[in-house]
């Protein structure tokens, strides 16, 4: 114990040593956990420096050691140090428990600030320094590096602002700009954004703040999807309409409610914009529906004998031949053959509900839906 008692500087000075390999190998699965263990020895830290006559509130007095006057003061400055380190992992732990990841920034900024206010505290009462003038003196130094880090200094606080209102988080999909991707990132200069394309876009916090923001990712469960078609002007709007109606029916992707709909969006001098939209519950398979939903507008355009280019309207034998030519079981019939075969076709419309063909039926015809 008189060994134990007889260095308590250099118990101390393990300490540090401990704290650091603690919390950069040993295997915490939790931060609460690794916040307790640094606040744990801060404070047995705390207690084995006072113990030895050092005071973090004035400048040590050993003047007959000169080696040990060197080793307090500089435990002395370490311990507003490790004080501004504990403080500032405790700030981050209640700041990641109420706003989640996007808190880091926030966490890094009040982080800076703690540590200057230490080092400042540190100058003071340790070292003995003027901190009136070193005040001033950083004071100025402060408004020439803010007016050079202008641009950087909005990008900080921007990051801030969009942290603190969080218009989007870590893992949401976003679009800022006509820029759309997968937030990867927020720091302390930009937003790192994954696109579709696999890429990474770079977006500074600033512009991301001044710039308009659509979150696709909320809400989470109903995602928005649509498709445009261009049809000329002399087709009846009432036929386009009900054969875009039908593509929505034709995809089990879409949620019923809200309902998928239709509208005619804009007119032209040629051509007009129908618009079909609807909702899915997975944003992932937002691509994948579009795809389904462009296809099935064509097949069922065509059913309806309806040309989006501008010569007219499909003739009904026209879009039998067709017919003819996508189905695959009848590519091996000669070009003759497949004329000869849609001359025979006849259209048919069934109501949705209506039996088509009854159970144990022979029909006396091929059909082809």
């Amino acid at each position: 114990m008189s060994f134990f008692l007889a260095h308590l500087l250099s118990w101390s000075a393990l300490l540090l040593v401990i704290d650091t390999v603690l919390w950069h190998v040993a295997p915490f699965t939790h931060r609460v956990t690794r916040v307790g263990v640094r606040l744990a020895l801060f404070v047995l830290f705390s207690a084995l420096i006072i113990n030895a006559g050092v005071s973090p509130l004035q400048a040590p007095l050993l003047a007959e050691d000169r080696v040990a006057q060197l080793g307090a003061t500089a435990l002395g400055i370490l311990w507003w140090l490790y004080a501004a380190r504990v403080l500032t992992e405790v700030i981050g732990l209640v700041l990641m428990r109420r706003i989640g990841h996007s808190g880091r920034l926030l966490q890094d900024v009040i982080g800076a600030l703690v540590f200057l206010i230490a080092i400042v505290a540190a100058a003071g009462y340790v070292l003995e320094l003027p901190v009136k003038g070193l005040l001033a003196t950083s004071g100025v130094v402060a408004i020439v590096v803010g007016l050079a880090l202008q641009s950087t200094l909005s990008d900080v606080f921007s990051g801030i602002v969009l942290n603190t209102t969080k218009p989007y988080q870590v893992d949401d999909w976003i679009a800022i700009d006509g820029v759309e991707g997968k937030v990867l990132d927020i720091d302390w200069r930009a937003t790192h954004l994954l696109t579709s394309a696999g890429s990474t876009a770079v977006i500074p916090n600033s512009v991301a703040a001044k710039a308009k923001i659509v979150n696709l990712s909320r809400p989470n469960d109903r995602h928005g999807v649509s498709i445009s078609i261009m049809v000329p002007n002399h087709i009846r709007p009432r036929r386009v309409l009900d054969a875009l109606e039908r593509t929505l029916q034709g995809s089990s992707r879409l949620l019923l409610d809200p309902a998928p709909k239709v509208v005619l969006k804009e007119t032209g001098e040629t051509m007009s914009e129908y618009v079909a939209s609807g909702f899915i519950a997975e944003l992932g398979k937002k691509s994948e529906v579009r795809n389904q939903l462009f296809d099935l507008a064509h097949r069922h355009l065509e059913a309806a004998g309806i040309s989006r280019q501008l010569d007219g309207v499909i003739e009904p034998t026209t879009r039998a031949r067709a017919l003819l030519d996508e189905v695959k079981i009848f590519r091996s019939l000669s070009q003759d053959e497949r004329d000869q075969l849609a001359q025979s076709m006849v259209a048919q419309q069934y109501a949705a509900g209506q039996v088509v063909l009854d159970l144990g039926e022979v029909p006396d015809s091929l059909m082809v839906v």
